[in-house]
């Protein structure tokens, strides 16, 4: 008895479970289905004044062939598509490129460019994840792949991506440190690239490209790293002399020992240094004495 009771709670999870992957998106998320999706204005009734509006309008329009056509023809470029509204209410897709028709006093239409708009975002200051303050601007490249929710879903979608393009810098650079700023700059810009598409699509925005321009630093910030760089340059350097010397120290114990082994190599080696002074054309040659020599005259010198 006891093991079917602990079932029961166990079947009631798994019916809520169920019901919870069967909803749709609109009953988990209410505020999504006010958004417009494509295919929601093809079934809707204007009603009677509608109508009413509709055959006036058409009215209109044939009483005052052909000089009506000039508000009824409307021209989009190849870049540009027109979104109509009639009464209010979205008629059809996106219209263009090319020649349309609307009716006056009953259709309005906005005009929506698909080039790549490019805009530089202003610079921002930001505190990195090692307590340092940096300002850095970027270039945000971005383009409107559908123009019907880019009407319907945001008033002003450019300036929108702009003002999320500055969020998104802030929030992306102030978990880098300032190497990584400095260093992964490419990478730093796929991560803010994805952010902002993922923000953008549900206005029908997407973006092409994001390059971060510039970093700047304090000038006390870059006094010191300077100062740093050259001291790190100054000890490589001593590093660098102190091995040479090193080498050579082991390659003169080398050549010594070498002449120790052989009493002419010695008498050799001043023959040629002879040989190389005498070819640089000095009036003054001095001639080196061998030690053992001297040694020899001051113990005779002793002895006498």
């Amino acid at each position: 008895m006891r093991s079917g009771g602990r079932q029961q709670p166990d079947l009631k999870l798994d019916d809520e479970r169920r019901q919870r992957l069967t909803m749709s998106s609109d009953q988990i998320f209410p505020m999504a289905a006010n958004n417009y999706r494509p295919g929601a204005h093809q079934d809707y009734d204007i009603g009677l004044c509608g109508y009413i509006l509709l055959v006036l309008s058409y009215a209109i329009i044939l009483l005052t062939f052909p000089f009506s056509l000039t508000v009824c023809l409307k021209v989009v470029q190849e870049y540009e598509r027109a979104v109509m509204f009639r009464l209010g209410r979205i008629l059809g897709g996106a219209k263009g490129p090319g020649l349309f028709i609307i009716v006056p006093c009953v259709d309005a239409y906005t005009k929506v460019d698909l080039r790549t708009v490019t805009f530089d975002v202003p610079p921002q200051e930001i505190l990195t994840k090692d307590s340092v303050t940096v300002a850095v601007d970027a270039v945000v490249y971005f383009r409107v792949f559908d123009p019907v929710i880019s009407i319907t879903n945001v008033e002003d979608a450019p300036k929108s991506t702009q003002l999320l393009a500055a969020t998104s810098l802030r929030n992306v650079l102030g978990t880098k440190s300032l190497q990584e700023i400095l260093s992964d700059r490419e990478s730093i810009a796929q991560t803010m690239q994805a952010a902002l598409d993922e923000g953008t699509e549900c206005w029908g925005v997407r973006v092409e490209r994001v390059e971060v321009k510039d970093v700047r630093l304090p000038v006390q910030l870059q006094r010191a790293m300077a100062a740093e760089a050259e001291a790190a340059r100054e000890a490589r350097a001593k590093v660098i002399a102190a091995e040479g010397e090193q080498k050579a120290s082991r390659a003169l114990k080398d050549a010594a020992d070498v002449i120790m082994q052989s009493p002419t190599a010695l008498q050799l080696r001043y023959l040629q240094t002879l040989t190389t002074i005498a070819s640089e054309k000095n009036s003054t040659i001095v001639f080196p004495i061998p030690i053992e020599f001297m040694q020899s005259f001051t113990g005779r010198h002793r002895s006498s």
